[in-house]
Formats: C-alpha cells, sequence, structure tokens
C-alpha cells in the first residue's frame, strides 16, 4: 500500500479487530470547511452521512448505534439492520474480552493455604483449626462462619486488601503512594456510602474533565492569593531541582503575604549557555567555604591526598578529640552535672550538617578551656570511676593543653 509502511497497517488491523466499529468511519485531517463537532482526539468521517467528527471510539460507537446523551448526534442513514450487525459485531467483541480476560486472571492467593482467610476478629473460632482431618474439614463446613465473623467481614475485607496489592503490582505503582491520605480517603468514603454500581473513573475521564475540573478548583483558591499581588506586591523567587531523569530543573514560584503560589518549572539544560553565552556560572562562596572547611576537618589519607593529609590531619584528630569529649559528658548524666557546675555556657551539640558544625564546635569548647580544665583535676571527677575515664582525660589532655 502506498505510503502506509506494514508497522502502520498491522496497527490499523489490531484497531479494527479490538473496535469493529472504526471500519465503517474514515480517519481524515480536519477539512476545511467542513462541520466538526468537538469532543475527542480524533477527526473521523462518516460512510454512511458523511459528517465529519472529532471524538474517540466511543463517539464513533454512540454515532452509529444511535446511543443518546453521548454528546454526538445518531447518524440518519444507518438503517436497522446495519445496526443490527454493527451491534451484533461489537458485543462479540466485548464477549471475546470479557472471556480472554477470565482465562488470564490469576486467582488472588490465599491468606492460609485451605483454611480460608485470614481471621481479623479476636473471638473467631479455633476448634478444630490446626487440624487436618477431613472430618474436622466437614464440621467446619457445616458450623458456617459465626456472626461475629460475618460482622466483621473478614473474607470481604481480605479479598478487597488483594485487589488493591495486586493493583500496586500491577500497574507499577510505588508502595509510598499507600501514604497519599488521598488514597485512603478515597476508600474510607467508598466504604462509608451507598453506591450501587459504581464504577471508577476511566482513563479519558481522568485525564480530560476531571483535570480540567481540578485545575479550575485549585486557580479559584489561589485567585485571593494572585489578586493580593496587585495592592501588596509579590517577589519571584527560584531555586534549583532536577527530575527523575536527572535534568537540572528550575522552579519558579511566587511569594507574597498570602503564601508561596508554585508558578512553573523550567528545563534548565544548556539554557543560559545557549541563549547568554557571556554570562558565567558562579558558586556560592559561602556554600563553597563550608565544603571546603568540612574536607580540611575530615581529611582522609588517600594516594592523591597524601601531602594535604599530613599537613591536616591534625585537625582532624582535634575534632575527632573534641567530638568524643562531647559525647562523654552529654551522655554521663554524673559528668554533665560536673560540668554545669564549672561552666557557665552549656556544650552544643551541634548537628552534624555541611555547615562548619566542627569549626562551631570547637570554638565553643575553646570558650571553656579553662572550666574543663578545671573539671579534669577536680576531687569530682577523680572519685567517680569508669572503664573510659582514662580515655576521656586523655581527650581533655588533648584539648585542653596542646
Amino acid at each position: 500500500m502506498d505510503g502506509v509502511t506494514s508497522t502502520e497497517t498491522s496497527s490499523q488491523e489490531v484497531s479494527n479487530v479490538e473496535c469493529p466499529l472504526w471500519q465503517y468511519v474514515t480517519k481524515v485531517e480536519k477539512p476545511p470547511g467542513a462541520t466538526v463537532k468537538k469532543g475527542g482526539n480524533t477527526y473521523f468521517k462518516c460512510n454512511y452521512c458523511g459528517v465529519v467528527y472529532l471524538g474517540s471510539y466511543s463517539r464513533v460507537k454512540a454515532h452509529l448505534l444511535k446511543i443518546a446523551n453521548k454528546g454526538i448526534k445518531a447518524c440518519p442513514i444507518v438503517t436497522p439492520s446495519h445496526r443490527l450487525e454493527m451491534q451484533r459485531m461489537h458485543d462479540q467483541v466485548e464477549k471475546d474480552k470479557l472471556e480472554s480476560e477470565q482465562r488470564s486472571r490469576i486467582p488472588l492467593p490465599p491468606p492460609i493455604p485451605g483454611r480460608g482467610p485470614i481471621p481479623i476478629s479476636p473471638f473467631r473460632r479455633q476448634e478444630g483449626s490446626d487440624s487436618t482431618n477431613p472430618v474436622d474439614g466437614k464440621r467446619r463446613k457445616v458450623a458456617g462462619i459465626s456472626p461475629i465473623e460475618k460482622a466483621f467481614q473478614n473474607t470481604t475485607r481480605y479479598e478487597l486488601d488483594s485487589r488493591i496489592a495486586r493493583m500496586f503490582y500491577t500497574g507499577g505503582l510505588p508502595f509510598n503512594f499507600a501514604r497519599i491520605p488521598h488514597f485512603r480517603n478515597s476508600y474510607a468514603y467508598a466504604a462509608t456510602h451507598n453506591i450501587p454500581g459504581y464504577v471508577p473513573p476511566g482513563y479519558n475521564a481522568l485525564r480530560t474533565t476531571l483535570l480540567q475540573k481540578e485545575r479550575a478548583h485549585v486557580e479559584r483558591l489561589l485567585k485571593p492569593i494572585k489578586d493580593s499581588w496587585l495592592e501588596n506586591g509579590v517577589s519571584i523567587v527560584s531555586d534549583g531541582w532536577s527530575d527523575p531523569q536527572r535534568r537540572p530543573l528550575i522552579n519558579i514560584m511566587a511569594v507574597s503575604d498570602g503564601g508561596p503560589v508554585f508558578v512553573k518549572a523550567i528545563d534548565g539544560s544548556a539554557l543560559i549557555e545557549g541563549e547568554y553565552p557571556k554570562i558565567f556560572w558562579t558558586p556560592c562562596v559561602v556554600h563553597t567555604l563550608n565544603l571546603a572547611l568540612k574536607n580540611i576537618c575530615a581529611a582522609k589519607n588517600t594516594g592523591k591526598n597524601e601531602v594535604t593529609y599530613e599537613e591536616c590531619s591534625w585537625i582532624t584528630r582535634i575534632a575527632d578529640d573534641a567530638s568524643f569529649i562531647r559525647v562523654f559528658i552529654m551522655n554521663h548524666s554524673m559528668r554533665l552535672a560536673m560540668f554545669n557546675e564549672f561552666s557557665p555556657l552549656k556544650l552544643l551539640q551541634v548537628a552534624d550538617t555541611r555547615f562548619a558544625s566542627i569549626v562551631v564546635m570547637l570554638k565553643r569548647l575553646k570558650f571553656i578551656k579553662r572550666c574543663l580544665q578545671a573539671m579534669a583535676i577536680s576531687e569530682q571527677w577523680a572519685s567517680y570511676r569508669e572503664d573510659d575515664v582514662g580515655k576521656a582525660v586523655k581527650h581533655l589532655f588533648m584539648i585542653c593543653y596542646e
């Protein structure tokens, strides 16, 4: 076929097999001056009435089978016999799909092989629960489910849990999705409301109408904040981020008295260098100094770092001694009580961050150097014996007298 590849031909054949009514319409480009009805994502021309519509397969089906209230006009040319034939084709495809799904459907896993669902009620009867005797099995079948078990609906609860779990596994959903409050709230709402025949929204509804409604609702909620920008002013701020593909992103936000509002995210890959070649990136000086201090206070003895390690290793040893002293005093109540008697200042428990936390701790120890010396030579310190006191005195001596 001219201009049509084998891949396109095979995809059309698969589409016609799964959606047989496509063969009664022709997919076309939007013709100039044609009568076009909005809705959907594909232009098609009915082979009977010749009208061009915009829609998906559901709209094709509604048009040819004359299904009302589907947002598309029924075809006036299709005869009852043609309609009956198309309805039969459509029903046969749906029947084949259902049978195929049933054949490929994997049964849910039993909670305990051969013993039914996991008991939830603490009052569930346990007679014969560990027996493999067929008589015991018949006795359980005759006894049936107790009223308390029936009230708890153990079987139904377990089956619903299994279906939800399979949705995660087959759909590739991350397990953290279960921590989203909206996930749990949706099932809680369904459990407390009687909605016979309810079917969750499908693919098209989620990406079109429901998405548009949610966005319009969020815009209404943000309107009071945006209206205040002209009166009170607004600051445009940005920060750097990266997406799962490790592409650099620039987040643009508007900050005002009403709170921060996300505006947009820009892909920063080669953005500045490509559009502004004379603008160069300069790192934050404070951040760079902080990283340098961290590396100096934690020098590593590597093959390419021998000279630097020899020159800076004494800083690392002092930092280790200071950390030991702080932990030793803070973790022993008697030593902490002695320290509080000799020092008016407190030992800083600085979090181990990249912002020169070791330097901050060494500065505080320098201020209380005399207090530490007095504590180490006091009678209270000597009278309290512990296995690691000698080690602590050694570290105190190195901190206070070197």
